[in-house]
């Protein structure tokens, strides 16, 4: 893990400073688009703000094409997202979101009630994200480069992942900073047939989602956003706690694990260059007798980064951009094993994704790359052309 660390912040550094000369006569917009940075739950509320009781929504979608060397290609409206936001007065809002998947499939990936104490304090209840990372807050897909999401981020995170919870949120902008804390039910790890998660993705087969969740044991989630210098964000996140398992397991030793996650994430904008980067590794405590019990093979830890910079070939005054980028993946499912299993190379895998995103407008993109997809196996290279459209209003 060490190794690993060292590695994303020297890759991350020569990305930041390509640009860090002058930082200080960064454009003021940068700095404000830092603070008020937001996703679309951030934007409902912000909408909210500005009428009188009552309802505002949005959304957004992706129609996307993968073609892998050797294989058909796939054509899918990814998903279609619509936001809905209801203000009761001015302290207290609702906002849920309704995804359709792949057309066919339906899930509520948000529904909380958020009440302001203060300009600095919010109380949440609800179903909602689970602050980890950049992406799981921020998939909009005008807000990333590339027609997919980060893999990193589907394997080890895992997004988008949102849980049953209560908590506060907040900034304080004479500190610049924003901040996150919530107690959140845990992943499902068995469901009294079948353990859930595994060595090849994780944790994410646990994910509850919201639906008839088992709960005993709370989870703690917290973030922390710094914004104080002009085009930077730095994000900390962690997650501690259990898993849960079904009543009729829950005592059978092995049937649960906990889990320690720990996030680090960096943005950065300086006129036409921008530059992102994340950290995340997970301790995973117990999981020699989950496999034991289950026949799964369950890493002990995970852990892994990616680092992407990208450049606006576009003038800076033009509304529309056109941004060439380029991200570099490599994350372990299996970082490290416990005892009783072995460690699949198959399971370490590394992603270079270069490619175009063209902004039409600030809520519409086109986007088409090209990645390079490995594993610790020898001759698994393998490529995937990619091309789609989004958009987010």
């Amino acid at each position: 893990m060490k190794y690993n660390i060292i590695n994303f912040l020297i890759l991350l550094m020569i990305s930041l400073s390509a640009q860090a000369q002058n930082v200080s006569d960064s454009l003021s917009i940068y700095k404000d688009q830092n603070l008020l940075q937001i996703n679309g739950y951030q934007r409902i509320l912000q909408n909210l703000e500005a009428v009188p009781n009552g309802m505002t929504f949005g959304g957004y979608a992706e129609v996307l094409y993968n073609q892998p060397e050797a294989a058909n290609g796939e054509i899918d409206v990814q998903r279609l997202i619509l936001l809905f936001g209801y203000k009761f007065d001015d302290r207290t809002q609702f906002v849920t979101e309704v995804e359709f998947e792949h057309v066919k499939e339906v899930y509520i990936e948000q529904a909380f009630v958020n009440y302001a104490v203060n300009n600095s304090l919010n109380v949440r209840a609800g179903l909602m994200l689970v602050p980890m990372g950049i992406i799981n807050e921020y998939h909009e897909p005008t807000t990333f480069n590339g027609v997919e999401r980060p893999s990193i981020d589907n394997k080890l995170v895992p997004t988008t992942w949102r849980e049953i919870g209560i908590g506060l949120s907040g900034r304080s902008d004479a500190l610049s900073l924003r901040y996150q804390a919530y107690i959140f039910n845990g992943f499902l790890s068995h469901n009294g047939t079948d353990g859930l998660i595994k060595g090849s993705n994780g944790l994410r087969s646990g994910r509850q989602k919201g639906a008839e969740s088992v709960f005993r044991t709370p989870n703690l989630s917290m973030k922390l956003d710094f914004y104080g210098i002009n085009g930077l964000r730095l994000g900390l996140s962690g997650y501690f706690g259990k898993t849960q398992a079904d009543d009729q397991i829950y005592d059978t030793y092995g049937s649960t694990v906990g889990l320690s996650m720990l996030g680090l994430d960096v943005r950065y904008n300086f006129r036409r260059f921008t530059a992102r980067g994340q950290y995340i590794t997970s301790s995973i405590n117990d999981a020699d007798q989950y496999n034991q019990l289950t026949g799964k093979d369950l890493g002990s830890s995970m852990s892994g980064y990616y680092t992407e910079a990208a450049y606006n070939l576009l003038p800076i005054i033009k509304k529309q951009r056109l941004f060439v980028f380029v991200r570099y993946e490599n994350f372990d499912t299996h970082a490290t094993v416990p005892s009783n299993i072995p460690r699949k190379a198959a399971f370490h895998r590394k992603e270079i994704t270069t490619g175009l995103s063209y902004h039409l407008a600030p809520g519409a993109v086109f986007k088409v790359d090209y990645q390079n997809k490995s594993t610790g196996l020898a001759g698994s290279d393998n490529g995937q052309i990619n091309a789609g459209v989004g958009v987010w209003f």
